[in-house]
């Protein structure tokens, strides 16, 4: 999986949360705080294994938190 592809399914992940079940469309507000949220869970995983991880696995979810910024 790309690091683009992780970021969409952070965001999505997210998205789903905000979701309201009677009106199931979300709007831009949506996806911003779905995006930011995501933003969230990789600043937790790279300061939860900063010292343990790989530095290509490192490289990989800084590249994500990158491409969620884009979103």
């Amino acid at each position: 999986m790309t690091a683009k592809e992780k970021a969409k399914e952070l965001q999505n992940k997210h998205l789903y949360c905000y979701l309201n079940p009677v009106y199931p469309l979300h709007d831009r507000f949506d996806v911003i705080k779905a995006s930011e949220q995501a933003l969230v869970t990789v600043n937790e995983i790279l300061e939860s294994f900063m010292t343990s991880i790989p530095k290509h696995q490192m490289d990989f979810w800084e590249e994500v938190k990158q491409e969620l910024k884009k979103l």
